[in-house]
């Protein structure tokens, strides 16, 4: 079983298997999030200084930060690159 790395901007990348949620950066409940997550040491930044555009939740309770918007995030984790926005919306 291979291990498949998905890149979340600027050179840094998660093993697609662990990401349980990729979420929009702007609602004041992922904001809560992403501090409670800072308070217990499970954020990890990888937006390089840059606006938070989406949020990745990942299977052990991390918040990874990412200055890429979701919905192209989303396409990355597709072998085709093809998903769209309104399948996504329908799934959550």
């Amino acid at each position: 079983m291979s291990v498949k790395l998905v890149n979340v901007g600027f050179g840094n990348s998660v093993v697609s298997r662990r990401v349980v949620a990729i979420i929009s950066a702007g609602a004041a409940p992922i904001k809560r999030l992403r501090d409670e997550a800072r308070e217990e040491k499970r954020l990890i930044d990888a937006t390089q200084g840059r606006r938070t555009r989406s949020v990745l939740i990942t299977d052990s309770n991390h918040v990874i930060l990412s200055a890429v918007q979701s919905e192209t995030i989303a396409q990355r984790f597709s072998p085709e690159g093809n998903i769209p926005f309104r399948e996504l919306e329908e799934s959550s």
